[in-house]
C-alpha cells in the first residue's frame, strides 16, 4: 500500500472557523483515520503546516490536534512566505481561513507560489473582486476551490434525495430560516459566540455578505438557478462588546430577509438573524412544499408528510387548536452515515488535486454566492427587485 503526503499550508486556523471546522473537525479526523483511502493500492496522507500572526495560538492547536491525530505536533510558523517558498517542506495546497478582507492578499502569494487554492467564504466583499481571484487561479492553472459545506449536510443531502425520487411531485415554494442569538458580550457576562470584526461593515462583516453566499449554492443545487431577488437587512443591535473587552460600534447587518424567484416560478424565502431565539427544529430548518409532499429539513433530521397523509385544519380561533401539527410528520431514516459536512469537502478537494478526480466547486462558484450577497444589499439599499444577471465570467 503506497501513501503519498499532501502538504497543506493552513492559514488562520486561529480562528473560530479554521481551527473548529478545518482543522479539529476535518484535517485531524482525517489523519486520525489512517488518511484518505483510494481503492487498495493508496492513502492519500494530509501533513498539515499551522500559518497565522499568533505564535503562542499557533503552538497551543499544532500540540493539541498533532498529537490527537498521530501523537505528534504538526508544524507551525508565523513565516508564512517562508512556508510558501517550501523552507518548511514541500506543500501542495494553501488554505485560508483568514478574515474576508485579507483573503485577497493570501490568495495572490499562493498563487504566486504555485499552490492549489481552497478558502473559505466569502472569497471577497465584491463580485469584482472574487471574480479577479477566480481568474488569477484559473489563468494560473492551478486547482482551486472554496467551502461549500452545507451541501453535505445530512438534511440537505436527503431532501436532494427526496427530490431526486419524486417525492414532493411539483415544487411550490422553500423557506428557509436561519439564526441564533449571539450574545453581545454585554448580555448578563455571557462572551459573545462570533469575532467582534463579523459586526462591522468596514471590517468586511455582515450577515448578508456571510449567509447569501451558502443560499446561492444550497438554492441552485437542490432547486434550481434564481432569476431575481428582493431582499432587507438591518443592524437590530447597534453596540456590541469586542475581545478587548470594550463596546464597539456594530456597523453591519445581522439580520437579513429575502425572497428568491427561480427561473421555473419556484419562490424561495429565507431569513437569516443573529438576533432570533430558537424555537423551531435546528438554527437551520428548510421547509419545502410541493403538490405531493412537504418535508422540513434541519442539519441533520428531514421529516416529511405526503399529500395522503396531510390533515385538514379548520380555522376557529375560539377553541383551543385540536390537531397537532407536528404529529403527522414522519421522520426521514439515516439508512447511511453521514460525516461532518467540512471534512467531506475537503477529502473531496485533496482528491482533485492528487488525482484530478472532477470538481465544481471553484473560487467562480464562490464569485457566484458574492454576487447574490451584493445584489441583496443593491435590493436593501434602492428598495428594489434586482435582476441575477450571468456572471461575466
Amino acid at each position: 500500500m503506497e501513501t503519498r503526503r499532501i502538504g497543506i499550508i493552513m492559514n488562520g486556523v486561529t480562528g473560530r472557523m479554521g481551527g473548529n471546522q478545518h482543522l479539529a473537525r476535518s484535517i485531524t479526523p482525517i489523519i486520525k483515520q489512517g488518511g484518505i483511502a483510494v481503492g487498495n493500492d493508496l492513502i492519500l496522507m494530509p501533513e498539515p503546516i499551522l500559518t497565522g500572526r499568533r505564535e503562542a495560538a499557533l503552538k497551543e492547536l499544532a500540540e493539541r490536534y498533532g498529537r490527537e491525530a498521530r501523537g505528534q505536533a504538526f508544524a507551525y510558523t508565523t513565516d508564512l512566505a517562508g512556508a510558501l517558498a517550501g523552507k518548511y517542506g514541500e506543500h501542495e495546497i494553501f488554505f485560508d481561513a483568514s478574515g474576508t478582507l485579507q483573503r485577497a492578499g493570501f490568495v495572490e502569494q499562493a498563487v504566486a507560489a504555485g499552490k492549489a487554492v481552497y478558502c473559505e467564504k466569502p472569497t471577497a466583499t465584491t463580485t469584482a473582486e472574487a471574480v479577479r481571484l477566480a481568474r488569477l487561479v484559473e489563468q494560473a492553472g492551478l486547482k482551486n476551490g472554496v467551502v461549500q459545506d452545507k451541501l453535505w449536510l445530512p438534511g440537505l443531502r436527503k431532501l436532494r434525495m427526496l427530490r431526486e425520487l419524486g417525492f414532493f411531485g411539483r415544487i411550490l415554494s422553500v423557506r428557509g430560516e436561519f439564526g441564533y442569538w449571539v450574545f453581545t458580550g454585554m448580555d448578563y457576562d455571557q462572551p459573545a459566540q462570533r469575532p467582534s470584526w463579523n459586526y462591522r461593515a468596514e471590517d468586511g462583516g455582515g450577515i448578508m455578505i456571510d449567509m447569501f453566499c451558502h443560499w446561492r449554492y444550497v438554492i441552485e443545487d437542490l432547486f434550481g438557478p434564481i432569476r431575481r431577488l428582493v431582499a432587507h437587512g438591518s443592524t437590530d443591535i447597534p453596540e456590541r462588546r469586542g475581545e478587548d473587552g470594550l463596546p464597539y460600534p456594530a456597523t453591519a447587518d445581522d439580520s437579513a430577509y429575502a425572497i428568491f424567484l427561480l427561473e421555473d416560478g419556484t419562490v424561495c424565502q429565507f431569513n437569516s438573524s443573529w438576533c432570533t431565539r430558537v424555537r423551531r427544529d435546528d438554527l437551520l430548518t428548510i421547509q419545502v412544499d410541493g403538490t405531493k409532499g412537504s418535508a422540513v429539513a434541519g442539519l441533520r433530521e428531514v421529516f416529511v408528510q405526503s399529500a395522503a397523509e396531510t390533515p385538514k385544519p379548520v380555522w376557529n380561533p375560539d377553541i383551543p387548536q385540536p390537531l397537532d401539527f407536528f404529529a403527522g410528520w414522519t421522520p426521514v431514516p439515516a439508512n447511511i452515515e453521514y460525516d461532518n459536512a467540512f471534512k467531506v469537502q475537503w477529502e473531496e478537494f485533496i482528491r482533485h488535486v492528487a488525482l484530478d478526480t472532477p470538481w465544481r466547486y471553484t473560487l467562480m462558484e464562490g464569485a457566484k454566492g458574492v454576487q447574490l450577497a451584493e445584489l441583496g444589499m443593491a435590493s436593501w439599499r434602492e428598495r428594489r427587485w434586482v435582476d441575477l444577471p450571468a456572471l461575466d465570467q
